[in-house]
């Protein structure tokens, strides 16, 4: 399945399906919320986030193809993440996009 970000795909006609979308809420394990905090009195890299980040991109990818899967789709067009803090230490990762079906 081509998921783009772009609203077109060149060479290719598509019927709308509608709006597909996952989310996850993830948090960092207390003791590395911890150690991140004295890494922002040094500075760097947060690698405990980064890895909280990355692992809830995928979740909400996933579930979002799914979605688009049980639709019929051959395609996402308009892809997005957007995230939000929801407490300290965790953040919610939200994947949405236009499910489409290929014609011609």
């Amino acid at each position: 399945m081509i998921v783009t970000t772009t609203n077109e795909i060149p060479g290719k006609s598509f019927q709308i399906l509608g709006l597909v979308m996952g989310n996850t809420v993830q948090s960092v394990h207390i003791g590395k919320d911890f150690l991140a905090g004295f890494k922002n009195l040094v500075g760097g890299e947060l690698e405990a986030y980064n890895e909280m980040l990355t692992k809830a991109r995928q979740i909400a990818g996933d579930r979002m193809y799914q979605q688009a899967v049980s639709m019929g789709a051959d395609a996402i067009v308009g892809m997005h993440f957007e995230s939000n803090s929801v407490t300290q230490g965790a953040t919610e990762i939200l994947a949405y996009g236009t499910a489409v079906k290929f014609v011609g």
